[in-house]
């Protein structure tokens, strides 16, 4: 019984690092950090941008919870592999298949990530901290309602 909770434990952190990453998104990194932010948002010579520090931000506690998994209480173990997991999944579906960050010859051809793909160029249309849609990542609205959100709040293409 104990694999069903860890199951559980994993499932939930995998699918609670959505929200969070939804949050920190739209009211963080397009709030008071927006400072960081914006080098995703414009063209920038290099390999990394200051944006990237936000992976660090998120890893630290993940490997808070690892450890104290390991060392103290055992269930933690798999809420920080939930949000590890999610954090990777980022980095695949964020950095490899949208962004090209490391080439690959990859095109998508599912629709759910051609959707993904495409609600995030959306989000990229707008160069500037407001204005903005589609903040989540492994979840994107229809395209519809995001160019319909778009047009609502006077975000630009």
């Amino acid at each position: 019984m104990n694999w069903v909770l860890n199951a559980v434990l994993f499932l939930s952190a995998f699918a609670g690092m959505e929200l969070v990453a939804y949050v920190t998104h739209k009211y963080v990194m397009h709030g008071a950090l927006w400072n960081l932010h914006e080098s995703h948002h414009v063209h920038h010579e290099g390999w990394f941008e200051k944006n990237d520090v936000f992976g660090i931000f998120f890893a630290i506690p993940s490997i808070v919870l690892i450890y104290v998994g390991v060392n103290h209480f055992a269930p933690l173990l798999w809420v920080g592999l939930g949000m590890t997991a999610y954090g990777a999944s980022y980095f695949i579906f964020h950095d490899v298949i949208v962004h090209r960050r490391i080439k690959t010859p990859y095109k998508a051809k599912n629709s759910y990530v051609r959707r993904i793909v495409q609600a995030h160029r959306m989000h990229h249309a707008t160069r500037v901290r407001d204005g903005a849609v589609s903040f989540g990542f492994l979840y994107a609205p229809r395209l519809d309602r995001l160019k319909a959100q778009r047009d609502t709040i006077g975000g630009t293409e």
